[in-house]
């Protein structure tokens, strides 16, 4: 076969198994939208950068690198949750495995591995036995409630004040000065549906000002 339609019939199934586990898998599951454009250039970057590669054994190596690279990004710069990093490792590792099977010729283990892939994500997102949790970082001004003696006080409260289904807490940086004290809250993401508020303040009309009409003068 040639190889330049092997090389875009494998980019168009990298691709669709990546649109595939990004619009069907992690977008429906998670509402911020900022992090799809990271996952599918990152992904389309190193489909290309490895199937370009004759070597088998460099494409390997390469795709080690970038697993490395962006692992130190993740300590080096603004943090990236847990739940998108996972995500960015899966579609770095995604067209590394797709390049080295297709130009090893091993269809039936390409399908199987980006199946299995796509099913274990599904299973995670679908909480199928799973909770999907999340964490955030609260100031808390009832400084008294940190101590351990009172920690399921304080776990009732944080539940009743914020609405979240709060698993734990973790007491952070504490300041006596302000009587202040940071925590670290695991909750259940809740399920309800975003209603989106439309403001009741009546539009100012501005077609005056593109008038041809003069004022009459007194």
């Amino acid at each position: 076969m040639d190889d330049f339609l092997v090389f875009g019939l494998s980019f168009l199934f990298n691709g669709g198994v990546t649109l595939l586990i990004v619009r069907y898998i992690y977008a429906p599951a998670r509402r911020d939208k900022n992090y799809v454009l990271m996952f599918l250039t990152f992904n389309t970057l190193a489909f290309l950068t490895t199937s370009l590669l004759s070597d088998v054994d460099f494409s390997i190596g390469l795709g080690l690198s970038l697993f490395a690279i962006f692992t130190i990004l993740r300590f080096r710069t603004d943090p990236i949750p847990i739940r998108e990093m996972s995500y960015l490792f899966v579609m770095l590792a995604l067209p590394v495995i797709n390049a080295v099977l297709i130009a090893q010729e091993v269809y039936a283990s390409l399908v199987i591995a980006d199946l299995a892939i796509a099913v274990m994500l599904l299973l995670i997102e679908k909480e199928w036995g799973l909770r999907n949790v999340s964490q955030k970082s609260i100031t808390y001004e009832r400084i008294e409630w940190i101590k351990p003696e009172h920690y399921q006080s304080l776990l009732a409260d944080l539940r009743e004040r914020t609405g979240l289904d709060i698993l734990r807490c973790e007491i952070g940086k504490i300041d006596f000065l302000h009587d202040v004290a940071e925590i670290k809250i695991t909750y259940t993401e809740p399920q309800d549906e975003v209603v989106v508020v439309r403001s009741t303040e009546p539009s100012l009309d501005y077609t005056g000002l593109f008038s041809t009409q003069r004022l009459d003068e007194n």
